[in-house]
């Protein structure tokens, strides 16, 4: 897992190949500097380590140039991290660009079954830690290379023995540090898990702060986070505990090997086979050289942590795709079945499209979000064109499921669904989605203005477009009383307007998409009986000539429907008109009493 994590990573770095160059020549320059400073610094020694013989003219060159190449390796520095910071942000901005868009592809299924705190945690916190571990183990792997070949290459012109007993030593550490680095994986692993369930619950309680405190659930939710707080403090604490102890360990083994290029060279000096200012560059060397594994064994934890946060952002990357093109299908389709309704056959068709584009039909369908629980099994239903479908049932019958395998957020798991006489899963998604409006009980307004949230749809649609389609709404009115209004902003979720008003803002952003066919969910749930009464009028001037699926728990908004479809725990159990489903006085008619005259279902 690891490997491929790396290996993905390597692959992104690819089109910043010269970028990537420029940062190994810059951090080359520096290491060149640095171990070049040394042997000005050993001269100098030399210079100076005779009683009265000191040379200042040359003393003074050394210092000189050790203060220019000083400056030199800082200027080089600065240009290898500016380079390696341009790589970085680029390469994480890309990462959740990449992460963000394959998000509006995913299948509604994933989007339910995976806590959105968690999603959020990955996009945002995954990629910040992935950029910092990136950054610093990026930057500390090139000079380090170089350093180490560097410093070895002087080093093997200055003393062989020495050398050996450097190269031989200095392992140690890595082998060390690679140990308890294998260790701490599955701690970070731990972490990152524990870190995205208190996101994902923080993201949960805050959404929906009003309820907790509604219900007096302060201290419960409190107690809750409490809980996953602490399991991150313990996930943490072992995680930076297993990491700590790299760097003290490979600093003892370092020391050891500085302790003993000091006690060989000092034997080689008495011998006089080197000199004084020969044995201070050797030792400067050996500590350079002993350095980077320091620091790539300091910089392992990080490392290990941005690898798992890269693992949870390549994940949500790779998950499957929801397809938006024809569906695959396997088996053959069932053959219909027909049924006896008492639906209105006649309806108009004022609109410039086909009339048999906008039939939709139902046929045999079956369905399951859980196959060991059918939701949905042998359904038919048959909405001609213009006509206008009402779905009412008690809750959890599948009236919602129906809009969901429609707009194809689900895909049936048998029989067929058909748009204009074609099979849906023949449709390319997006072109199926465009050519309905939906319009739900749940409200989502982004933050901006209302002119922009209402553009949603419509992009191109001119100011004339846009105060016609809030005076058909209602909504006009209280949009000129707010503030700015048409461009007043709206915070987030449509936090400062009430739900009547978002719910009206939702409506006349569909009035305006002027769609081919409607889906209504409960649209007017929200609003007060005298405004609805208004939003209904406006609604039968947008459902004119289009093939309209409304779900209605208020019976009185869909007496007039051309056919209203009953159903109970995932079957049509009855098809008609209000007048001839009350004449049965079946489970229609019994919603309905219930409704006004309080009688029990």
């Amino acid at each position: 897992m690891k490997k491929r994590t790396i290996g993905k990573v390597l692959k992104m770095l690819r089109p910043y190949r010269v970028t990537v160059g420029l940062s190994v020549i810059a951090a080359l320059f520096s290491v060149l500097a640095t171990l070049y400073i040394p042997i000005r610094i050993g001269n100098a020694v030399d210079r100076i380590i005779s009683l009265g013989k000191v040379d200042f003219p040359s003393l003074l060159i050394d210092l000189v140039m050790i203060f220019c190449t000083a400056l030199f390796r800082s200027f080089c520095q600065w240009i290898h991290d500016i380079l390696n910071n341009d790589i970085v942000t680029h390469t994480v901005q890309n990462l959740r660009i990449r992460a963000f868009a394959h998000l509006q592809h995913l299948p509604v299924s994933f989007l339910d079954k995976n806590a959105s705190g968690d999603i959020l945690n990955r996009v945002i916190a995954d990629a910040d830690t992935f950029a910092d571990g990136f950054l610093l183990g990026f930057s500390q792997l090139i000079s380090g290379i170089l350093t180490i070949v560097g410093t070895l290459v002087f080093m093997l012109t200055v003393n062989f023995w020495i050398t050996l007993l450097v190269v031989v030593l200095t392992p140690l550490s890595l082998f060390i540090a690679k140990l308890i680095a294998g260790k701490t994986h599955a701690y970070y692993v731990a972490q990152a898990k524990s870190r995205g369930r208190e996101t994902a619950y923080v993201y949960e309680m805050v959404g929906n702060e009003k309820v907790v405190r509604a219900y007096g659930q302060e201290k419960r939710v409190s107690a809750v986070f409490s809980g996953l707080n602490e399991t991150l403090r313990k996930d943490s604490m072992r995680a930076v505990f297993a990491s700590s102890l790299v760097n003290p360990t490979t600093r003892f083994v370092n020391s050891l090997v500085y302790a003993g290029v000091g006690g060989l060279g000092a034997y080689f000096t008495i011998a006089g086979s080197l000199s004084v200012g020969s044995l201070t560059c050797f030792l400067t060397y050996a500590k350079a050289y002993t350095k980077p594994f320091n620091d790539i064994s300091s910089v392992l934890a990080e490392l290990e942590n941005a690898l798992v946060s890269a693992e949870r952002l390549f994940e949500l990357i790779e998950e499957t795709p929801e397809s938006m093109g024809p569906y695959q299908m396997n088996s053959e389709m069932k053959p219909e079945t027909d049924r006896e309704t008492d639906c209105k056959t006649d309806c108009e068709t004022d609109r410039g499209t086909d009339a048999d584009s906008l039939a939709v039909e139902f046929s045999d369908v079956s369905f399951a979000y859980d196959p060991s629980e059918p939701l949905i099994e042998h359904l038919n239903l048959q909405a001609k064109p213009g006509q206008h479908i009402a779905i009412v049932g008690r809750t959890g019958c599948g009236k919602t499921t129906l809009i969901n395998l429609l707009m194809r957020f689900y895909d049936v798991d048998g029989g067929v669904i058909r748009v204009g006489g074609t099979d849906i899963r023949e449709m390319d998604r997006s072109d199926l989605r465009k050519r309905f409006g939906m319009v739900l009980q749940d409200t989502w307004l982004r933050e901006g203005t209302v002119r922009e949230n209402l553009l949603i749809g419509k992009p191109d649609a001119t100011e004339t477009e846009i105060e016609r389609a809030a005076r058909e709404t209602r909504a006009h009115d209280f949009i000129k009383r707010l503030p700015k209004g048409y461009d007043t902003l709206i915070t987030e979720g449509g936090g400062n307007l009430s739900q009547g008003q978002r719910q009206l803002l939702c409506i006349t952003r569909v009035m305006l998409a002027d769609p081919e066919m409607l889906i209504l969910d409960e649209a007017t749930s929200s609003v007060d009986t005298r405004t609805e009464i208004k939003i209904q009028a406006a609604f039968d001037r947008l459902m004119r000539g289009r093939t309209s699926f409304i779900v209605a728990h208020r019976l009185s908004t869909i007496r007039h429907a051309d056919c209203i479809v009953v159903m109970d725990r995932g079957h049509v159990v009855e098809m008609g008109t209000h007048e001839s489903l009350m004449a049965k006085k079946g489970q229609y008619y019994m919603l309905y009493e219930s409704q006004f005259k309080g009688v029990a279902v």
